[in-house]
């Protein structure tokens, strides 16, 4: 727990995903990290009924997104309805978050320990992008290399072995808050 900053001379303190304000505990507002899949999956049939409403949540501010250069520089060859979508994200909802050195540095360790094969480079880089910029959850539907048990033990190994935290790795069908009547 730390005091992350004072408001009309009252101190509150940061606890994870909730503050602590004038004897009160407040849920903060996560920031969620999509990566591409998430965003073909709002045309997908198969994808699109828990996709829809997770980005009726992003549009409403329930969340912050990230959106990384990675992710701009996959869609570039998708579909133009794709490459529209990250039109209709709220400037006040949105946080934008590059490539650096270190992300690269350490997407190259869950290579080198086999998380994952070479070929999944891109899939690391938005891993190691989200866990750089402390993303709450990186929300994906790549089940084969992201979205995977076994994988996420891997991802999250390397994170504290190398200083960092770890990340939670969900679909959007996880991540919603359902009513149910």
């Amino acid at each position: 727990m730390r005091i992350a900053a004072r408001k009309g001379g009252f101190a509150f303190r940061e606890m994870d995903n909730f503050v602590y304000i004038c004897g009160k505990i407040e849920a903060m507002k996560q920031r969620v990290y999509i990566d591409t899949s998430v965003m073909g999956g709002y045309f997908d049939t198969e994808f699109a009924k828990d996709t829809v409403p997770f980005f009726e949540s992003l549009y409403t501010g329930e969340w912050t997104v990230l959106l990384s250069d990675q992710l701009n520089k996959e869609l570039e060859n998708a579909p133009e309805r794709v490459r529209e979508l990250l039109k209709t994200f709220s400037p006040v909802y949105t946080e934008y978050v590059k490539m650096t050195s270190e992300a690269e540095h350490l997407a190259n360790k869950y290579i080198e320990a086999r998380v994952v094969g070479k070929t999944s480079l891109t899939d690391c880089q938005h891993i190691a992008i989200a866990t750089l910029y402390r993303a709450d959850i990186l929300v994906s539907w790549n089940f084969k290399h992201i979205v995977n048990l076994g994988r996420i033990r891997g991802y999250n190994g390397i994170n504290l072995q190398q200083g960092y935290n770890t990340i939670e790795i969900r679909t959007p069908k996880e991540v919603m808050h359902y009513e149910t009547k």
